[in-house]
């Protein structure tokens, strides 16, 4: 599904209602939001949300849509490497088919031969077990305005492709000659993801990008409409703005 000129639009859900839209408005596969479904639940995003409730939602939507479903897993929510795979059989027996799994932690990057060797652990893992998951490697270089950011991040994902990753995932990467180096320099697909000033859809084509995430930014803008909404219910003193 990801094709440079064609990118895959993900509509990042956060419950069955929202997965259930994206998917009755033409949307040909899900992902989950881990900052949306844990402030959903009152949790702050970093992985404060437990792996179980984590997985009770995606089991949910999974048994609600039929089109393709990649889970955000942050670092994984495990410990260690051990709990990582353990979880990564949990999501793959609700029928999930993606991960996204991220080279930082507090604010700041891991090594890059640290997050590397996860990745080809897990990559074996899937392999030895016929667990067939489309690894999204994310590098934050550019989210975390890292001074080199595009020199990082072309070192990153040449390393994570070297690892077994199946696509690189690029937070709050914009600009065209950034996003053209990148995809030159790799096979991978190119994952952007939805921040003030992206470009169109068509530039970004263009430009090779094989996927458009929309994060958050879906579950940040239900939450400033339905704001608005309820404050004018009641500077109106009527509900008729809910018609």
């Amino acid at each position: 599904m990801h094709k440079r000129g064609d990118p895959l639009l993900l509509g990042n859900a956060w419950n069955v209602p929202t997965a259930k839209l994206f998917e009755k408005n033409g949307y040909r596969a899900i992902g989950t939001s881990s900052l949306a479904i844990a402030n959903s639940l009152g949790y702050e995003d970093g992985e404060n949300i437990p792996f179980e409730q984590l997985l009770i939602v995606v089991e949910r939507i999974q048994a609600h849509v039929s089109v393709p479903l990649s889970v955000d897993m942050e670092a994984g929510y495990g410990p260690d490497i051990g709990n990582i795979l353990k979880n990564l059989e949990r999501i793959h027996r609700a029928g999930v088919v993606g991960i996204n799994l991220e080279d930082s932690e507090q604010g700041k990057l891991l090594p890059k031969d640290q997050f590397s060797k996860k990745l080809t652990t897990i990559r074996n893992h899937l392999l030895k077990n016929n667990m067939k998951i489309f690894i999204n490697a994310r590098t934050d270089a550019f989210l975390l305005n890292d001074a080199s950011a595009l020199e990082t991040t072309l070192e990153r994902v040449r390393a994570y492709e070297n690892a077994g990753a199946d696509g690189i995932f690029v937070p709050f990467i914009k600009a065209k000659d950034d996003i053209q180096t990148l995809t030159a320099a790799t096979a991978l697909p190119l994952n952007v993801l939805s921040v003030p000033g992206l470009p169109s859809f068509d530039s970004l084509a263009q430009w090779g990008v094989s996927r458009i995430s929309l994060g958050s930014t879906a579950f940040r803008a239900t939450y400033r409409h339905f704001e608005n909404l309820i404050k004018t219910i009641a500077s109106e003193k009527s509900t008729s703005a809910l018609f």
